[in-house]
């Protein structure tokens, strides 16, 4: 049983307690923080909480608690890991790990020089979807990866200090990129090395000083690309999209939008919907289980196990720092128009990894390029000539 110091009663907070709390859980929060004395108070109500305050450093310290969970705006991520880090206390910290790489990597260092616990909170990669698809991936039944595409949008976020370039350290890239980024690496194999980023972004709705919609590649060191694209522009709700192609297979996810409970209501359902739902009216996409479906119930169950085990998580400050040095590289590629080189001091993955082209043999002197099933039942190959370069068909 793990017992909590929460920091952080807004939306995140509320979702962390309702998968922490739910179906009888056993670890708790015992303390939770928030810098409004109200907003403290009643979240502790609302969740069974024992104590609350408007103090950090209390609430880290608390001798009752072993484990602090950061959901702080980003502008805090920093010092809530140190101060968790110095005392001790294993520490779960929400997504981004920190407003850019520097901040990631200085977090990353002080859990490790402390030695103490550290998972990256990082929930749509525990979606049940995505942990089925990744299992089937490993296995081998999409071949070798060659393309993750991940899509977050919508429109826009719920808290004024994510609007704000200073405490947010950007705008969709940093609030929806660092999910899609952190999908396609477990796709394509985090020990492959991201080497650059090609990003488009911009502002095309809301008047803020940071991009509010972007698209950008990452390629990787094996030829895999990962493509991201998030908007704070999106009508219609949350869009949550992972498409993974191989060289054998192809998987598609659909998290949010179809996930099979669809409902239409003329006059309206009072109350909540789903998360960005921005009607109560027409077609309306329920969620049954929110925390579930967003991956929080399967995150914490792999942090608090590997916890007990002594291992690491499948998400560490490590994949966080990792997932900020990409981001560099899209915002920087943004500002120069041009592909932008990842620059990661620390790596701790593959030394070096081939091409994923897959290349197979027809006979001894072609290599198959495609084959198909006509109309006629016949099967048409492509084919090339190893010496020659010469392309041409075959029937069998």
């Amino acid at each position: 049983m793990r017992r909590i110091t929460l920091l952080g009663t807004g939306l995140i907070g509320m979702f962390y307690t309702m998968s922490l709390h739910g179906r009888r859980g056993r670890d708790r929060v015992e303390v939770v923080y928030s810098r409004s004395n109200d907003r403290a108070k009643a979240f502790a109500g609302e969740w069974g909480v024992k104590r609350f305050t408007t103090s950090m450093e209390d609430a880290i310290r608390d001798h009752d608690t072993d484990t602090v969970i950061v959901a702080l705006p980003n502008h805090l991520h920093e010092a809530a890991v140190i101060a968790a880090a110095e005392a001790g206390k294993s520490v779960l910290c929400t997504k981004p790990l920190g407003r850019n790489a520097a901040e990631a990597r200085r977090m990353l260092e002080a859990v490790e020089r402390a030695g103490v616990f550290h998972g990256y909170l990082e929930d749509l990669c525990y979606t049940p979807k995505t942990l089925h698809a990744l299992e089937s991936v490993r296995g081998g039944a999409v071949g070798k990866v060659l393309w993750v595409r991940s899509r977050e949008t919508h429109g826009g976020p719920h808290s004024d200090w994510f609007w704000n370039k200073e405490l947010s350290g950007g705008g969709a890239i940093i609030d929806l990129g660092c999910h899609c980024v952190e999908i396609a690496r477990s796709f394509i194999g985090k020990e492959i090395r991201p080497v650059e980023v090609m990003c488009w972004g911009d502002t095309q709705v809301h008047p803020i000083d940071a991009e509010d919609h972007a698209v950008g590649l990452v390629k990787f060191e094996n030829g895999a690309v990962g493509q991201f694209e998030v908007s704070w522009t999106f009508r219609g709700g949350m869009d949550l999209r992972d498409e993974v192609a191989g060289t054998h297979g192809t998987i598609w996810l659909n998290h949010w939008l179809r996930t099979g409970l669809e409902m239409f209501t003329a006059i309206g359902q009072s109350g909540y919907v789903a998360e960005k739902a921005e009607s109560a009216t027409g077609w309306l996409f329920p969620v049954g289980d929110e925390p579930g479906a967003l991956g929080y119930v399967d995150m914490f169950a792999d942090m608090f196990d590997a916890i007990e085990d002594g291992r690491a998580p499948r998400e560490t400050f490590y994949d966080g720092y990792v997932v900020n040095a990409i981001l560099d590289a899209a915002y920087a590629s943004l500002a120069s128009r041009q592909w932008a080189p990842v620059e990661l001091p620390i790596w701790r993955g593959a030394a070096s990894s081939v091409n994923v082209a897959a290349i197979r043999d027809y006979d001894a002197e072609h290599i198959l390029l495609k084959e198909e099933r006509m109309m006629d039942g016949s099967l048409k190959l492509i084919v090339r000539n190893k010496a020659t370069g010469e392309i041409s068909e075959r029937r069998e």
